[in-house]
């Protein structure tokens, strides 16, 4: 097994303009925000942004490098809609394919599995398929038969197409050196999923440990990603901030609540943005730091 240690430079150095990424995670909990503010000061563009949506694809929206967003839903959870993704949507900057939660996983699944799509019935009778006007359906080739029965007599399906990355990046609490990751949280959402369906996979984590002792951390069950999915593994202390990423932080509400009130003023903005994206990770980490003893 080699050892699979990067940085979040090298992982954001393999991104290339009109590239496809995956960003795991799940609304405001366990983003890879260490790599998103990265990719905030390269110089990429023309981004087609594949996520179960949060601050990852609010920021990337507001420094305008999102050209297409493929979603089921952009939220700060405790913020109904990110700010940043509701200006773009409403000022027409972004490409959107908005679908399903259900589909979603499907497209990521069909990636994953390397078959061109899955059939499902998410989106039939809703307005999916009008705003998706790319989106087929299809009936079951078993419609007679030996199969017919268990095949519903060729009931018409949503043909939901494999969603490819070409780069995937998640975050964990704890990796080791040959690239397995550890989920100690609730919910390990579908991180895998992002992985198996991108051609490079890259995790950050909370901590990178030697083989053999994630099992110190937590159960084995908790160790959902494989080495096999995984091309690099970058340590990234506080690397979520300010999304959750439990057991280790809980979401910086207060941190969330300036990043979104700053979305609704154009200086307000620039000045969020210089203090807090425009830094390195350790300058961000500082700033962050500043600001919670200035809090107390």
């Amino acid at each position: 097994m080699g050892d699979k240690r990067t940085t979040v430079e090298e992982i954001v150095g393999e991104l290339r303009p009109g590239m496809t990424v995956g960003i795991g995670g799940w609304g405001s909990r366990r983003k890879p925000m260490a790599v998103v503010r990265a990719i905030c000061r390269s110089g990429l563009d023309d981004l087609t942004v594949v996520a179960y949506g949060g601050p990852d694809v609010g920021l990337l929206c507001a420094t305008g490098q999102a050209k297409k967003v493929v979603c089921s839903f952009v939220t700060l959870d405790s913020v109904a809609l990110d700010p940043h993704w509701r200006a773009a949507r409403q000022q027409g900057r972004v490409e959107v394919m908005e679908i399903d939660e259900g589909m979603f996983f499907l497209g990521l699944q069909a990636a994953a599995w390397r078959v061109p799509f899955l059939p499902t019935r998410a989106g039939l009778g809703s307005d999916v398929l009008a705003v998706n006007p790319d989106l087929r359906t299809v009936r079951s080739p078993y419609a007679e038969g030996p199969f017919a029965e268990a095949a519903d007599a060729g009931a018409e399906l949503v043909a939901m197409p494999a969603l490819r990355l070409d780069v995937a990046i998640v975050h964990a609490n704890r990796a080791d050196q040959a690239g397995n990751a550890q989920f100690l949280g609730p919910d390990p959402y579908f991180d895998d999923l992002f992985l198996g369906a991108a051609a490079r996979r890259f995790v950050t984590a909370e901590a990178v440990v030697a083989r053999g002792t994630l099992s110190d951390h937590g159960p084995l069950s908790s160790v959902s990603v494989h080495r096999l999915l995984t091309d690099g593994v970058a340590e990234v202390p506080r690397g979520a901030h300010f999304t959750a990423c439990p057991p280790d932080y809980g979401r910086d509400e207060a941190f969330q609540q300036e990043y979104a009130a700053a979305a609704a003023d154009g200086d307000a903005w620039a000045a969020f943005r210089r203090r807090y994206i425009d830094v390195d990770e350790a300058g961000y980490q500082r700033a962050v730091a500043e600001r919670q003893g200035a809090a107390r």
